[in-house]
């Protein structure tokens, strides 16, 4: 891996630890701008390298810097009601990175169709995980962990799809 690519996957990490933190208590699960910089990492480092800074995030908050929401940290974090939500930010990161690599190849809007793909998987470990700790049904989950978040989490993957472009073309420009 060259300098590079491990700079600007720290950058990306660090991106989503200064989000992480901020958050807007909204029922068990709290408003973040975590997806947003995960949408980002994703789309702009590709699903690779953005699935590695999203793992690094979550080793930095693991070993309990506080990083997590609502300025939170440590492995009981990850193994708790909202831990899924956390895991489930890596294939997010994943599918927004396939989904801006062959945004060229296959068309525009594969991208954000890619990132509802890997939002769709977010909300799925995290749903799956909140029910199994808190003994909530299908429904009552989707009411508290998924329907509130709906038109945030939209809003935040037309933003990333419009800024991964010019954000791509600044870092290749590095890279030269």
């Amino acid at each position: 891996m060259k300098t590079l690519d491990m700079t600007t996957i720290a950058v990306m990490a660090a991106l989503i630890c200064v989000a992480g933190p901020l958050t807007i208590p909204a029922g068990p699960i709290p408003l973040s701008l975590a997806t947003f910089a995960v949408y980002l990492a994703g789309s702009v480092l590709g699903r690779k390298k953005g699935t590695i800074a999203v793992g690094l995030y979550l080793l930095i908050g693991i070993i309990g810097v506080p990083v997590f929401s609502g300025f939170s940290g440590g492995f009981q974090k990850l193994a708790g009601v909202t831990g899924g939500y956390l895991i489930g930010y890596l294939p997010c990161a994943y599918m927004s990175g396939e989904g801006a690599e062959k945004r060229e190849q296959i068309g525009w809007w594969y991208h954000p169709l890619m990132m509802i793909a890997g939002t769709a998987l977010l909300y799925l470990v995290g749903t799956v995980n909140f029910m199994l700790h808190t003994g909530n049904g299908l429904g009552a989950a989707l009411a508290l962990c998924v329907v509130p978040f709906l038109i945030g989490d939209a809003v935040k993957i037309a933003a990333a799809a419009l800024l991964t472009v010019p954000v791509r073309k600044a870092v290749k420009l590095i890279k030269n």
